[in-house]
This record gives C-alpha cells, structure tokens and sequence, in this order.
C-alpha cells in the first residue's frame, strides 16, 4: 500500500467568544491527510505550521504506510499511519495501545483565566451541556470568589479542577487558599500550584489540605520522582502516545489516577487519537483535557461524539472520525 500524497493544512479556528476576549488565537495546528493508493486515507494533527513537517512529508511518497514503524515518526505522521493501518485490518487504533478498558472517556469543560462572574456563567453553560468537572487557569487574588460564584450557578455535584499553572507560587499562598477552598466541596484538584523546582513543596501542601494535589508532567522519570517524593494524589500526563503509556503505566504501578492531554485546546483528530489512547489506559479515570470544544467549529464530519462529558471512544476502523474538507478550507491558513 503505497503512499500517494500528504497534504498539510495550518487550520485556524477562533475560539468561542469567552475564551476569544482573552485570546483571540491559541496556537497554530495543522491537520495531516496522507492518501494510498488502495484509497484509504490517514489522519493526524499537530501543534505548529506546515514548513516544519513539509520535508518529512515528502519522504514518505512512494513508501510502503504498512512497513513504516509508525511510532518512530513525528507527529503528526505516527496518527495517521495508524489510521491507514488499522482500516487496512479493519481495526479500530485503540487495538495498537493494548486492551480497551472502558468505552467512554471523561473529559473537563474549561475556560482562560477570566474575571469570576465570567467563569461562574461558563460553568453555567458546561453545566447545562452535561459536563460535570470544570477546568479553569486560577490566580490567586480571584480564585476563592470564582469557586463560590460557579458553585452558585452549577450546583454542588460540578467540580472545579483549578489549575494555576504554579501562580500560587508558594506553600503559605497555596495552603491559605485550599483553607478558604475546602468549605465549598467543589474543588476536585490543584494542578500545579506551587513552583515545580521544589517537590518538597508539593510534599508539604500534600500534607495540609485535603484537596488531591496534582503535577502536570509528560517524562515517566518525572513522575517516578514525584511518586518518591510521595507529593502527589494524580498526575495529568502531556506527550506522544507512547509516552503518555509508559508514564501511566508509572503511575499507576503506584494506584496513582491520571488524566491526560496529548493535545489540549486542539482540533478532533488530535482528540479522537488520545481517546482511542486512554480507552486502553485503566488509571485514566480523570476527566481529560482533550477541549475541541473551546472552539467555534471542528473539522471533523462525523465519527467523534462527546455527550454528558464524555467521549465515546470510535469503534471503526482506524481512527474512526472523517474530516470535514469543506470546514478544512473555511479555516485554512496555509
């Protein structure tokens, strides 16, 4: 089965209002579509422009997709020779990861760092779409009130997952504001609160809140150090898929929950790939940060269906999900 074509598209689709007030683009994508000659066509997506994928693309005209080890690619050519290979088994790609443990994958609804009633009237929307668990980038002088006011507007059963990206800087800071946290009962996690240079930090924390404290890391020695140091609850787990495996093969020889983001505030091929990954996962019981969502459309046609919070994991083969050409060319950049 020889490889024909690879076309790159740079795709730029505006985030929702909310999130566009505050940021007007995320970061650049581009969706791969690698075409045989039998007709099957291939799918991947990646963080960057086109030029930094064009040569590797062109090595690949003429070759065998079926010979080539896909995971000794770069993204996003590793994706999409799994599809291709998997609809030439008649596989779906999850079966390339190791057994399927669950068919739905939760995931978090999100939102920027914005003023609390903002954050309250998004967790209102997540809310009423099904989601129960909500992401959200947290600083420490707004925090508690944006809690309080999401509470009020989502109910007690939604869950907070607050994610400073380590602004609360220091113990005395974080420990005062999981404090004034605890009272509401919503607040599920705290990602990365404190400066990640010092575990012992993350260790003490550990050990005055009953708030789960969790490290964003991607490298499985990173997370084996984190597991010595006994300074974390979960782990969110960045990175290929083979990387993400073995961290979480790591954390969970330690009863350690993960949840995962191999793409974040990305497009639904990249999310359909890690939901086909963390369906074969057993410690990934966390609500992803896989957030297609956070955007005005999608350029996918058919094959991704998130319902209640969670992504049903596809069953056909390969990666299950088909690309929307005329939404491909609405967003296309370059």
């Amino acid at each position: 089965m020889k490889i024909t074509q690879i076309d790159l598209y740079e795709i730029e689709v505006p985030p929702i209002p909310p999130i566009a007030k505050y940021f007007p683009k995320i970061y650049d994508l581009t969706v791969c579509r690698m075409q045989t000659d039998e007709g099957i066509v291939g799918l991947g997506e990646t963080q960057g422009k086109p030029p930094q994928f064009e040569a590797q693309a062109a090595s690949y005209e003429g070759q065998d997709a079926l010979a080539l080890d896909p995971f000794a690619q770069p993204d996003p050519f590793t994706c999409a020779l799994l599809d291709i290979a998997g609809q030439a088994f008649g596989i779906p790609v999850y079966r390339f990861f190791g057994e399927k443990v669950r068919d739905r994958v939760p995931v978090s609804y999100w939102s920027c760092s914005m003023e609390p009633h903002e954050t309250a009237a998004e967790a209102e929307v997540g809310a009423k779409l099904g989601f129960t668990n909500h992401k959200l980038k947290a600083r420490p002088w707004n925090i508690v009130e944006t809690v309080r006011l999401m509470k009020e507007s989502a109910g007690a059963d939604y869950t907070v997952g607050v994610d400073p990206n380590t602004q609360f800087k220091y113990p005395s800071v974080a420990a005062r504001l999981a404090e004034e946290l605890e009272p509401f009962g919503t607040v599920a996690n705290f990602e990365d609160p404190v400066l990640k240079n010092n575990l012992d930090w993350y260790r003490l924390l550990r050990e005055k809140t009953h708030i789960p404290i969790a490290l964003h890391l991607s490298a499985p020695g990173d997370v084996l150090k984190a597991l010595k140091a006994e300074c974390i609850d979960y782990v969110n787990l960045a990175g290929s898929a083979q990387r993400v495996k073995v961290a979480a093969a790591v954390a969970d020889a330690a009863d350690v929950p993960c949840w995962v983001q191999m793409g974040g505030l990305c497009l639904g091929v990249k999310t359909a790939y890690s939901v086909h990954v963390q369906a074969t996962i057993p410690n990934a019981t966390l609500p992803c940060d896989e957030l297609p969502f956070t955007r005005v459309a999608d350029v996918l046609d058919e094959g991704l269906v998130l319902e209640n919070g969670h992504f049903e994991v596809p069953e056909k083969p390969g990666l299950g999900v088909t690309l929307d050409m005329g939404e491909v060319e609405k967003y296309r950049i370059g």
